[in-house]
């Protein structure tokens, strides 16, 4: 089968498409033959080596769906010709995968493979930052930053689903009524950090109640500075990196300060699957919509992170095997 592998030998990492030996499930595990795989920035940042920490891969991606091809023994909840979605399942880059069977969640009939892949991990991440981490109330508003991306589209949907204002931030006019569509009430070009007064303007003068900011260090102060007092900043994603070290005391306006983790809000089979479901029930009534932002073969997968990386995409990127 093929995969997408990284290579190092010239002392860069770079991605080889390429035949590997196909896996065989163990016990409580399932072989699924992939049909989409989600392109994210930890995809980029185990390329690059910016995550750090244990996860290396030999195989990148962690996303996507497909149907169930053989059983492991003892799966229990599973048949063959299943179709299932995942998400942190290692080696996704690839024309069939092993994964746990407690890390899957079947598909409904009425959601398609590709959306069911594009909702996973930008879904369920945006669903704990606005009902977990900062459980969104009416009169809320929020800053949410790459409004126009997978992650801010259904960020974007999620609270106003909850009766909250949005104002996004995107990065180029270009991106501006991609941010509308999705339902925001104000957005703001800014590429360089400088967004602060006009989000505290159109909060009314008193700044944001919560901001969502996985933009990396170049947009941290800015966020701090749009929120008002006892506001809530919400940080993620390890790829762009941190702020640096912060004096706990220098914080101003007596905010709130967190790094929201996604297996700090779903840490168990039961909550993945009642997470996912209560997202297809929202696509399905028709208060959350998934934007696919980019179709790519898998042997493209290294153009696909290229787009990724320079933030000319909208949406959600898929690669198809």
């Amino acid at each position: 089968m093929k995969a997408v592998k990284i290579s190092s030998e010239d002392g860069s990492p770079t991605l080889v498409y390429e035949n590997v030996e196909q896996p065989a499930p163990g016990k409580g595990q399932v072989l699924v033959e992939v049909t989409a795989t989600g392109v994210n920035f930890m995809d980029l940042g185990a390329k690059t080596g910016a995550i750090g920490g244990s996860y290396k891969p030999s195989i990148l991606g962690v996303e996507g769906a497909g149907r169930i091809v053989e059983l492991g023994a003892d799966v229990q909840d599973f048949s063959i010709g299943d179709r299932v979605a995942w998400v942190f399942v290692p080696h996704s880059y690839a024309e069939r995968i092993v994964a746990d069977a407690g890390s899957l969640v079947k598909i409904p009939d009425d959601i398609d493979d590709r959306s069911a892949a594009a909702l996973m991990m930008q879904g369920l991440t945006a669903s704990h930052f606005a009902t977990s981490f900062y459980p969104v109330q009416k009169g809320d508003i929020a800053l949410v930053h790459a409004g126009a991306g997978g992650l801010g589209r259904l960020l974007t949907q999620i609270i106003k689903l909850r009766g909250g204002t949005v104002i996004s931030r995107v990065s180029s006019e270009a991106k501006i009524e991609i941010a509308k569509a999705a339902g925001a009430d104000h957005v703001i070009v800014s590429g360089d950090g400088a967004f602060a007064d006009e989000a505290i303007r159109l909060s009314g003068g008193e700044g944001v109640h919560v901001v969502f900011d996985g933009s990396g260090p170049a947009t941290f102060q800015g966020s701090l500075d749009a929120l008002r007092r006892a506001g809530t900043f919400c940080w993620y994603g390890p790829v762009l990196g941190g702020p640096g070290p912060i004096d706990i005391m220098s914080l101003p306006k007596s905010i709130k300060l967190g790094y929201a983790r996604f297996f700090d809000s779903i840490y168990t089979p039961d909550l993945l699957r009642q997470r996912a479901e209560q997202l297809f029930d929202w696509v399905r009534d028709g208060v959350v919509s998934i934007k696919i932002g980019g179709v790519y073969p898998l042997a493209e997968a290294d153009k696909a992170l290229a787009d990724l990386e320079s933030r000319v995409t909208t949406g959600k990127l898929l690669l198809i095997p």
